[in-house]
């Protein structure tokens, strides 16, 4: 084995947003000086943010994310709905996961998962968030088609949220559905800065008796020093590689140091038989649901026979969780907020960003809700996370429980296929954009195309346009790849699962291609705006694994 030379620090993601900020557009400082922009006209709270930099422009001949076409986009939605205000404040405080674990971090609020928000489709959000952080931060909505200078991205559809500022993100809910929001700036949703987003369906098509909302997480923070950013430091340092080559920091040898402190987080090892020989990056400590380890579990109470909706999300860093309710069959219904034609299965796989709706039919008794680190158990430390349904009296299932329903392959979204109401229509596509995943971890230099994110890129797209998307994984790993503002159809539009969030399988794996793992998706291009395409695993992200999407005028 050899070692590799230390390599000189990067920037983070969140310093090349700031310096490039100004490539937001002239435009864009306008609308952040005068306050407009909002969906009511009256614009959200400027006042308080961050306004350093030039006033250079973007590439010229693309929509503005405060232009008339995006206003012209938010007129259309029609809220007529509700207003539905709230208050927010991402703040560092203590949390308590449990089992005697207290850690300090970054929360909305004093609590993990953050304030879930509840909302109905048809209306109004108006959150105010106001940073009690040291640094900047934004918050971005997952899954949303929301108007584009709200989408939450700094340097490209707004400005950072400076410490002790505030913004109010205003816009109409079109679409109900199971999402959820975190921040957009450098590793931060690694944090407990996370919660879900609820938007009811006032003309509900299900049947059921209770609901559980049910946040998956992998985490580090706190825990014997660690943070992300230092989590982060490790990982752009390069590892050690067996000899013979090999995946770097995944092989077996001994990790280095990290920088600051704490102890090594690198994942050393592991696979899973769905999503190849690199399940991940990082061997996290502990794992939750609901804010809670597995040794202090959070319990919903039900009644035997109850029709149980469970709304799943992973808002995970780099876990894949592999998810199963002990004696129960799952019935899913949702995925990334729309409907499919229902399909049965004992377990499912959640990439980051991923969400489910599920149906379940209570038994009497306890039972384990278990969502294992897929590819993960036992590197570096407990690999499963659990929660507990109790409908009737019985010893509660512990942190070593696995639920037959565990065995086997579990349900993917490529098995799934879009109920009627949400299946994309037959149709060609107008435009056909190719993207390569790049990068590795000898290196940590992923990327698409080879180029690291800037606030400049554009692939165009024109509105009205069907647009596919092909991705072509050349990485040994797999890669969870979320499109902001926009909502895609698997399988270039055959009548596959409508998602905003997919995963792409590594070189060599894939189902449709060989030499190379692939996905394909299709969309409509109806928001105008510049919208981020990223793997969401938050290290991928930030080490350069984004692009943008640009509508041109």
């Amino acid at each position: 084995m050899r070692s590799l030379p230390s390599r000189p620090a990067r920037p983070t993601r969140r310093a090349v947003l700031g310096a490039s900020a100004a490539l937001a557009g002239s435009a864009l400082l306008a609308a952040c000086s005068d306050g407009s922009g909002g969906s009511d006209g009256s614009g959200p709270d400027h006042g308080s943010m961050n306004h350093g930099g030039s006033s250079a422009a973007a590439p010229g001949g693309y929509v503005d994310p405060a232009g008339p076409e995006v206003q012209a986009a938010e007129a259309a939605r029609k809220a007529t709905g509700p207003v539905s205000e709230v208050k927010l404040t991402a703040t560092a405080t203590p949390l308590d996961l449990g089992g005697g674990l207290t850690v300090r971090s970054w929360a909305y609020g004093d609590r993990l998962p953050g304030q879930e928000v509840r909302v109905t489709a048809g209306g109004t959000l108006a959150l105010t968030l106001a940073n009690d952080l040291p640094q900047a931060t934004s918050l971005h909505w997952h899954g949303l088609a929301l108007r584009n200078d709200m989408d939450g991205v700094p340097g490209l559809t707004q400005r950072d949220i400076a410490p002790g500022g505030s913004f109010t993100y205003r816009f109409a809910v079109p679409n109900p559905g199971t999402y959820w929001f975190h921040p957009h700036s450098g590793v931060q949703q690694d944090r407990g800065l996370y919660a879900p987003l609820i938007v009811e369906d006032p003309k509900e098509p299900l049947s059921y008796d209770k609901e559980w909302v049910v946040v998956l997480d992998d985490w580090v923070d706190g825990v014997d020093g660690s943070t992300p950013d230092a989590v982060l430091a490790e990982l752009r340092k390069g590892m050690d590689m067996q000899s013979g080559g090999g995946h770097a920091g995944h092989g077996g040898a001994a990790p280095q140091t990290p920088p600051g402190g704490g102890p090594s987080r690198l994942l050393m090892g592991g696979e899973s038989e769905v999503l190849g020989k690199d399940p991940g990056d990082v061997a996290y400590p502990h794992y939750l649901v609901n804010g809670r380890t597995a040794q202090d579990p959070s319990v919903f109470t039900a009644r035997p026979g109850d029709r149980i909706r469970l709304r799943i999300v992973n808002a995970g860093g780099d876990t894949a969780f592999r998810i199963a309710l002990g004696g129960h069959e799952l019935t899913v219904t949702h995925t990334d907020g729309y409907p499919v034609e229902h399909a049965k299965t004992g377990s499912l796989l959640l990439g980051m960003g991923e969400r489910y709706d599920v149906l379940v039919t209570a038994q009497d008794g306890v039972f384990p809700l278990t969502a294992l680190a897929e590819g993960k158990e036992g590197k570096g430390g407990p690999a499963s996370a659990l929660a507990l349904l109790r409908t009737g009296a019985g010893a509660a299932p512990t942190a070593a429980t696995r639920p037959a329903e565990l065995a086997g392959k579990p349900l993917t979204a490529d098995r799934l296929r879009a109920a009627e109401p949400a299946a994309l229509a037959p149709r060609e596509p107008d435009r056909t954009i190719g993207i390569k995943l790049t990068g590795g971890m000898e290196k940590y230099d992923w990327a698409f195309d080879g180029k690291p994110y800037t606030a400049d890129q554009r692939h165009p797209v024109k509105a009205g346009e069907r647009v596919r998307l092909e991705f072509n994984n050349s990485t040994t790993m797999w890669h969870p790849l979320h499109l902001h503002g926009h909502t895609f159809a698997l399988g270039g539009g055959r009548g596959g699962a409508r998602k905003d969030t997919a995963l792409i399988l590594p070189g060599g794996t894939s189902r449709t291609k060989s030499g190379g793992g692939t996905l394909t998706v299709d969309f409509d291009a109806d928001n105008p705006g510049l919208w981020m395409v990223h793997c969401h695993n938050v290290y991928h992200a930030e080490a350069g694994m984004m692009t943008v999407l640009g509508y041109r005028r």
